[in-house]
């Protein structure tokens, strides 16, 4: 996987959801038919708080799990831990910051000092091996959850920081569903997807399959079947639409065209060539090009034939770097069965649902919350961070309430919504060269 994101109607719901503040003298915050004395909550990197490109302090403290738990300890939730790196390796794996924007375009770098590395070949975190009620690992797969040895040091350094060494065999799915909770939340399998689509629909490894929905849909049961074995209830959450993201959305084929023709060349370039399972073509409009392809430098740079990088047939941008419509057709419709199966698994077992691929595409176009616009815009859209598929501050805590309605809707709770406006979008530079 690389390094690595409107309905009318929705939309007012959403508004509802975020900006409806009741007094306090007709909302006395309830538990309803829910027990939240012990939440944990499983999942991948959105579950972490991973955001900008890396696992950090300021990322764990925000991530939406916490910022439930922290209004669950108005109805009867109990203590919720996370495996918070300490202050003096406060930024953990390492991220990326904005430093500055030139004539609109930004400039990142990449945060080098205070991190959390124990080894740097195998590459292996700091361990974290108390008890936990955040379960989230970054990287994790529906179908890895399964496999032994993910969490060695061969595996996910993200889950073996979690682990004992005498329990570095265990499964992601044995680790999650033995933490005697009361109430879960479980927001797995956006990986199963994600990986190959931010590869350009190539799989070159395990992390960049696409899981069949069969494998998807039977593992899934096993898991909520498992977590609800005590009677327990929980929260599902659907897998995002990977194309809503600025992962995606940000360097178009339009702004490609117009940075080459910008140098001047002899004659206008009014085509970029692209590699597909095809043969290569024209890209159009339709096909995704990644976010780290406009970091490259490699279009228009030309081959010991002369041959200009994408704007020839003869030497396309590789398959890897776009998703072309072919390839986004194939994974839109993976998550579409993906979410299915997820909805029928909540159906099943009475189990709350927590949209996120609706709201997630109802960001994408842009809404108003508390007078704030959300839109899925690399950079100023609030909503994702600077690796365009995470969130920021703000993304979390509208995450927080997706999933709180969600369980006050099912389950007849009064959770308090999260204050969006206490927390940030993308932090901007303290200068901006223009």
């Amino acid at each position: 996987m690389k390094k690595n994101k409107l309905y009318i109607g929705a939309a007012l719901a959403l508004l509802a959801i975020a900006s409806c503040k009741p007094s306090l003298d007709e909302y006395t915050p309830s538990a309803g038919s829910v027990n939240f004395s012990k939440y944990v909550a499983i999942g991948n990197s959105l579950t972490a708080g991973y955001a900008d490109g890396g696992l950090y302090l300021e990322g764990q403290k925000v991530a939406y799990p916490n910022l439930i738990a922290e209004q669950l300890k108005q109805v009867g939730g109990g203590e919720f831990k996370s495996p918070f790196f300490s202050e003096d390796q406060a930024n953990g794996s390492g991220y990326i910051t904005l430093t500055a924007l030139v004539n609109g375009q930004p400039v990142t770098a990449q945060v080098t000092d205070k991190l959390a590395y124990r080894s740097a070949s195998p590459k292996l975190l700091t361990k974290y091996t108390d008890p936990i009620n955040n379960l989230g690992v970054p990287g994790m797969r529906m179908d890895m959850a399964f496999v032994a040895g993910i969490g060695s040091q061969a595996g996910n350094m993200y889950f073996e920081r979690l682990l004992p060494d005498a329990d570095a065999m265990k499964t992601y799915f044995a680790y999650s569903t033995t933490q005697n909770h009361t109430f879960f939340s479980f927001a797995l399998g956006n990986n199963d997807a994600l990986g190959w689509a931010t590869n350009g629909g190539v799989e070159d490894g395990p992390t960049s399959t696409l899981t069949s929905t069969a494998l998807f849909t039977s593992l899934l049961g096993n898991y909520v079947t498992t977590l609800t074995a005590g009677g327990q209830k929980g929260v599902l959450a659907t897998i995002p639409d990977v194309t809503a993201t600025p992962y995606f959305t940000t360097v178009t084929r339009a702004a490609l065209l117009a940075a080459v023709n910008a140098t001047n060349p002899p004659t206008p370039v009014t085509n970029i060539y692209i590699a597909t399972k095809s043969g290569p073509r024209a890209a159009t409009d339709q096909d995704y090009f990644v976010l780290p392809f406009s970091s490259t430098g490699l279009l228009g740079k030309p081959n010991a034939a002369q041959i200009p990088y994408g704007l020839h047939p003869l030497n396309p941008v590789e398959d890897k770097y776009v998703l072309d419509v072919s390839e986004t057709a194939t994974v839109v419709q993976r998550i579409n069965e993906y979410n299915a199966a997820i909805k029928a698994a909540a159906n099943s077992k009475g189990l709350a649902l927590a949209d996120v691929h609706e709201f997630l595409n109802n960001v994408k176009d842009g809404v108003r919350i508390n007078g704030l616009a959300v839109s899925a815009k690399y950079i100023t859209g609030n909503a994702f961070s600077l690796d365009g598929i995470h969130l920021t501050p703000i993304g979390n805590a509208l995450m927080a309430n997706i999933f709180i309605s969600a369980i006050n809707s099912k389950y007849g709770s009064k959770i308090p919504q999260v204050d969006v406006a206490k927390y940030r979008g993308v932090k901007l530079p303290d200068t901006v060269t223009k």
